[in-house]
Parts: C-alpha cells; structure tokens; sequence
C-alpha cells in the first residue's frame, strides 16, 4: 500500500515536497538549505557528523552524497576530503584520519541520534574543549535536520535524495 498517493507521472520526493502540506514542506526546505549554505562548521566536520547520521539512518543515497560536490556554495577543492574519509567515517569509530574537532562532530551525531540521554557531563566538556556554544548549536542543529527530514523521507518512502528540494516560488 502507498505511503501518500503520488500520480503516476511525479518525482515522488518531490511531489511530496513541493506540493503536500506546502506551508510546512517549504518551512522544513529552508530550514534543510540553511544547513547545508550556513552551517560555520568545516567542510570536514560537517561532513564527519553527515556521513555518519546517513549510516546510522542507513541512507544509501546520502552516503553517496559529497557536500563538496552536490552543494552550490559549499565547494570545496575536491582534494580537501578523500574518499577514504567516506569510507572510514560511521565505520571506524576511532579513525586516525579525523581531527579532534571532526571525531567529535562525528560522536555528537552518533550519540544524538542513537543515545541523546547518554550525554553525559564528561562529553559535553569534551566537547566544550573544542567547539564554542554556537558552533554546538550549528551542528545541533544540522544532525537535528538530517535526523528528522531524513527519517521523514524513509517513512513516506521517497528517499530518493539526500536533500530536501527547495520550495517551489509562490
């Protein structure tokens, strides 16, 4: 049985995107774009804490996505995150090839989705060590939209991309 009744000649992610429940789905859009054109994060952390929410979330798609690559605004030279980052990230929990900063991006995403009541004091002073108050709340609020608009993709079944299409003009 269908999830949402999407006609027979629609992109259904983007059918339910841009054309159902339009006040919050073009919300929910701005608020995706905003984290992927705002976030002050690095490119690296960002990214750490985005490969590993698309693992836990089991996002084949998003695990193909490069924010370097797929995001006007966000290039990067393509040389700055190798694909062994991508293959070690989410995988290899203490991986080598991450600074301090992104291993802990990458546990906060870890830790928020899979056990965000086991926060404890000694891993916000970890965190706290590294990253000031709004960079803890830019990167909050990313893994919070790759969590949510994620999952919402995977319930109606249309996680045909890793993002969220942006609104449709009025």
């Amino acid at each position: 049985m269908a999830r949402v009744t999407v006609p027979a000649d629609k992109d259904p992610l983007i059918y339910v995107w841009t054309e159902l429940a339009s006040p919050l789905t073009a919300a929910a859009g701005g608020y995706s774009s905003a984290v992927y054109e705002k976030s002050t994060l690095s490119l690296r952390e960002f990214e750490a804490a985005r490969i590993t929410m698309a693992r836990i979330n089991q996002w084949a798609i998003c695990i193909e996505w490069r924010t370097a690559r797929d995001v006007p605004g966000r290039s990067a030279d393509p040389g700055e995150i190798p694909e062994s980052f991508y293959d070690e990230v989410g995988v290899q929990r203490n991986w080598d090839g991450l600074s301090p900063r992104e291993q802990l991006a990458a546990e906060f995403a870890e830790r928020y989705a899979t056990d965000h009541l086991g926060m404890d004091d000694s891993f916000w002073d970890r965190l706290h060590h590294r990253f000031t108050d709004g960079e803890l709340v830019d990167l909050a609020l990313c893994v919070a939209s790759w969590l949510a608009l994620g999952r919402f993709n995977q319930v109606f079944d249309i996680d045909g991309a890793c993002r969220v299409p942006a609104a449709a003009p009025n």
